[in-house]
């Protein structure tokens, strides 16, 4: 096995986003792309010469030729050890704890989340720090430098490692450690909720279906799920990761979830549904005729933890993306503990976590996680549903219900424009931010604008900032209008558009939501132009 090393370029585009760098599969496999990027994010954290990695990822499309790259390069580069999921198969939150609790220098995580995957479709890699959560911000830009600088890279001629085993091998002086993905994981899952009380919930007869969507979590699920909990085989569905998800889009949301979403609204409906994405770090939660919207969950969760062994001595703070409604925000207050409003992206919960400020955190996107490790975690949040309805012996809509009497409904949807002409998005963006200092007591919809800015955040920890995190624009009554860019796609741009009203009148808190925020719709559509401009009669996406 020699080392060698080879000669390349710098490659334009190599800009990490809110979680690290996705493009489409064959960029990712054209000539040193991946590898430039690979060296860019050794080069980034000064060098692995010694160090050990977590890798893995969730089964898409190029995972497995891209870990034996990633192996080759870090024995080439002087690691120590490289810890691999078999079969290169690792969730994120199982490589965040596996970072965490093994002690390591970090981790590379391959995928692109929620994002389709195939040769045609989407692939993503991103560095995770020795607390397991995503790059900060200052990695993050070192990494992208070197992007701009690397003129070689460093890799070992050698054979495949076999990952379809546990144990150990070595690959030139480098230890590849080949572990089961699972075990771990749900071991801190056991630990964390009271599991004999979710057991016997299944036993009295409670049902559910847990769509994997062909992603990595289905080992996950049917592992604690149906082996160590007692759910009924079958419990878990599309349970086998697929490269290309089998041909699905594994988002965790009504539309791409439709097939759980009508089996929850129809007549034979389990008591409860439940889905994960692409990596395993997203979920969506549905009840027998009631869908839970992400920033609904998080503020159930942070309103009930305590029923869960884990959390049954209260809650430091929770934290929530600037985009996630307001809900958490009341669950917060009448708690007497700090809420923290965050950019978007993970990274940003990391120092609260990491300070003991805050317990809980979670996304509109989806996300929701705790302190046990630092992404957010698909399977954590079904669990906890889970000893939450174990405890209460309540369903989710009387829980939903419940939660609005007593702190109000935060109406909330999401709608996105997707593949937006890039330049055509960032014109929109700034002519509404051209606007802002001038919208307050202005009209538009019908409502009365009392507040616009652009938000922007200080980390009450170690004090660095982020600038330019999107668009706020408030109404009179309690509504609001957030306007964001997405750093999640491949191709043209995606216009996101959050639209929330604060409901407390008893009479009103079972409305339809898109009915219920009409007149922020009619609002939004007037400050920005956006389907006239696109040309599209509306949303491509509405969750």
């Amino acid at each position: 096995m020699d080392a060698i090393s080879v000669e390349t370029s710098p490659i334009e585009g190599q800009k990490p986003g809110t979680s690290g760098l996705r493009k489409k599969t064959r960029v990712f496999m054209g000539p040193h792309y991946l590898e430039n990027y690979v060296q860019a994010i050794f080069d980034g954290i000064g060098g692995v010469a010694g160090k050990t990695l977590v890798v893995g990822g969730d089964g898409r499309y190029f995972n497995d030729r891209a870990i034996q790259v990633i192996l080759r390069m870090m024995a080439a580069s002087g690691a120590a050890r490289a810890i691999v999921g078999q079969d290169g198969i690792l969730s994120t939150p199982a490589a965040s704890n596996l970072i965490r609790k093994r002690g390591t220098d970090g981790g590379l995580i391959l995928s692109a989340s929620h994002n389709p995957g195939g040769p045609d479709e989407d692939f993503g890699l991103k560095y995770n720090g020795p607390n397991g959560g995503p790059a900060s911000e200052g990695v993050t830009d070192r990494i992208f430098a070197a992007t701009k600088e690397v003129r070689s890279y460093r890799i070992l001629e050698a054979q495949d490692v076999d990952l379809s085993a546990q144990g150990e091998s070595s690959l030139g002086g480098m230890v590849v450690e080949v572990v089961d993905p699972v075990a771990d994981y749900a071991a801190l899952m056991e630990e964390l909720f009271d599991f004999d009380a979710i057991r016997a919930l299944f036993a009295g007869g409670f049902t559910m279906r847990f769509d994997a969507m062909h992603a990595v979590t289905g080992p996950y699920a049917r592992a604690i799920l149906e082996e160590r909990l007692g759910a009924v085989p079958g419990t878990v569905v599309n349970a086998v990761p697929s490269p290309d998800f089998g041909g699905g889009h594994p988002d965790p949301n009504p539309i791409w979830a439709k097939p759980l979403m009508d089996l929850m609204m129809g007549a034979d409906a389990p008591d409860f549904g439940a889905a994960s994405d692409g990596d395993g770090d997203r979920n969506m939660i549905v009840g027998r005729g009631c869908y839970v919207t992400p920033s609904d969950s998080l503020a159930v969760l942070a309103a009930n933890a305590h029923l869960a062994p884990a959390y049954a001595g209260g809650l430091a703070g929770v934290a929530r993306s600037m985009p996630t409604s307001g809900a958490v925000d009341r669950v917060a207050e009448a708690m007497g503990i700090d809420c923290y409003e965050t950019p978007t992206g993970w990274k940003f919960f990391g120092t609260l976590l990491d300070a003991g400020r805050a317990t809980l955190c979670g996304e509109e996107s989806a996300g929701t996680g705790s302190d046990h490790v630092r992404e957010k975690d698909g399977v954590w949040a079904v669990l906890l549903w889970l000893n939450i309805l174990a405890s209460t012996g309540r369903s989710v809509a009387d829980l939903m219900a419940d939660h609005w009497t007593r702190f109000g409904r935060n109406y909330y949807s999401r709608h996105d424009y997707e593949a937006v002409d890039a330049g055509l998005a960032e014109e929109i963006m700034g002519d509404l931010s051209a606007r802002l200092g001038d919208l307050p007591e202005t009209m538009a919809g019908g409502l009365t604008v009392s507040a616009a800015d652009e938000f922007g955040y200080t980390d009450p920890v170690d004090g660095s900032t982020a600038s330019g995190q999107g668009l706020r624009v408030w109404f009179e009554g309690g509504a609001r209008a957030v306007f964001r860019l997405s750093g999640t796609g491949t191709e043209g741009a995606t216009v996101r558009v959050y639209l929330e009203r604060l409901e407390t009148a008893p009479d009103a808190l079972h409305q339809e939501p898109q009915a219920a925020l009409a007149p922020v719709i009619a609002a939004a559509e007037e400050l920005t132009g956006l389907r006239a401009k696109t040309g599209r009669a509306g949303p491509d996406v509405v969750t």
